[in-house]
């Protein structure tokens, strides 16, 4: 019998999985023993982190994109599809396009995260973003024209994707401005839900003085309630106002309905944080956004949980021990400016500790961008 595993999501996680399973279990795939499938909706694999340059036009969003045909090994079956409903009882999935059901003998959960513009009255009317495409498409177009001004970047719900993202748009739209020699006409403020710049204290306390220096206001514990376009106001939960020109806002996000449906969580997979199982199924993983481990939302989380479930899924099927856990290992640069970054790496045990900025750590962003392509491949 044929073991079949099933990979819902064509992100990261899915497909640096997809293929090291491919690889791993090459020899079980060829003689037919084993199945690997991944799903996804979208023809596409979308590198994000692309997204936080196009404003600046550094990047074109086509450099975000890849045909998913050339990212996955041949070995795995690909299925351009939605998923819309799993019975874990019955260890089956129901797809959009066909009525029938179709098994799986292990499935893994890989669906990220969602925007959620419309959680917040008049935020997707009110603001820009650059968390997609077209946000960071039109957000391009509103500061090349932007000469004079107050710019709020707002942090509108958390947890999201890239929680560095936001530090790193304010610091690099303040040096964009200077290289242009118009900062001094540009006001720029930054927004956060908690009472300081970062979730994590530690990134916090390396940022804060960094903004400060660079006359960025801060307000912290700021709840955004609602934005009023008309009046160009963000109001929080416990009703102040900030005034905006250009609004930058970090939407809420949220996780499919088809996880809170088929019982395995509230949008994201509650799973044991070093085995990634899922706790409410057998048979079940979750990586990435999806899973509720409390590490960042960050694509190296999904590559390192990926090649953790690969060793475990690997052994099941050999009928070994699988041993293999996560450590909550995160590795994250951050743009300091135009020409300047930091780097951080930690995991359960290891705070942050973020390095001197300086462009080597800048060229090794935009080189690791680069060869994100090779890295979900497999051959990096």
């Amino acid at each position: 019998m044929t073991e079949h595993v099933a990979i819902v999501g064509g992100g990261t996680g899915g497909v640096v999985l997809a293929n090291d399973l491919a690889d791993r279990l090459a020899t079980e795939i060829d003689a037919g023993d084993v199945r690997v499938t991944l799903i996804n909706d979208d023809p596409d694999h979308v590198y994000k982190p692309v997204w936080l340059y196009v404003p600046f036009g550094q990047r074109e969003p086509a450099d975000g994109r890849r045909p998913l045909s050339e990212l996955v090994d041949d070995r795995v079956d690909l299925r351009i599809d939605r998923v819309t409903g799993i019975d874990t009882d019955d260890q089956r999935l129901t797809y959009r396009d066909e009525v029938r059901s179709e098994s799986y003998d292990t499935l893994v959960l890989a669906t990220g995260s969602t925007l959620d513009p419309e959680g917040i009255p008049g935020l997707a009317a009110g603001g820009h973003d650059y968390y997609s495409e077209s946000g960071a498409t039109a957000l391009r177009e509103e500061l090349l024209s932007f000469t004079e001004g107050r710019i709020v970047l707002s942090v509108a719900g958390m947890p999201h994707m890239c929680p560095a993202a936001p530090l790193e748009f304010v610091f690099m739209v303040d040096d964009w401005f200077r290289e242009r020699g118009l900062r001094s006409d540009v006001d720029i403020a930054y927004t956060y839900p908690v009472p300081r710049v970062h979730k994590n204290p530690h990134i916090a306390e390396w940022a804060r003085p960094r903004m400060d220096d660079r006359d960025i206001e801060v307000v912290t514990d700021f709840e955004v309630a609602s934005v009023d376009p008309d009046a160009q106001t963000v109001t929080s939960a416990s009703g102040d106002e900030q005034a905006y020109d250009l609004l930058v806002g970090v939407p809420p996000h949220s996780g499919v309905d088809l996880i809170a449906e088929a019982g395995l969580g509230d949008g994201w997979v509650d799973v044991d944080k070093h085995t990634l199982e899922a706790t409410a199924a057998d048979d079940v993983y979750a990586i990435g956004d999806t899973a509720a481990t409390g590490v960042p939302n960050a694509g190296s989380v999904a590559h390192y949980q990926a090649g953790v479930v690969g060793q475990r899924i690997a052994s099941d099927l050999r009928d070994r021990p699988a041993t293999a856990t996560y450590d909550g290992k995160t590795l994250c640069f951050i743009e300091t400016g135009m020409d300047a970054a930091s780097y951080v790496e930690f995991d359960y045990e290891r705070p942050p500790s973020p390095a001197a900025p300086s462009q080597k750590l800048h060229w090794s962003k935009l080189g690791y961008n680069e060869s994100y392509w090779l890295t979900a491949r497999g051959l990096l």
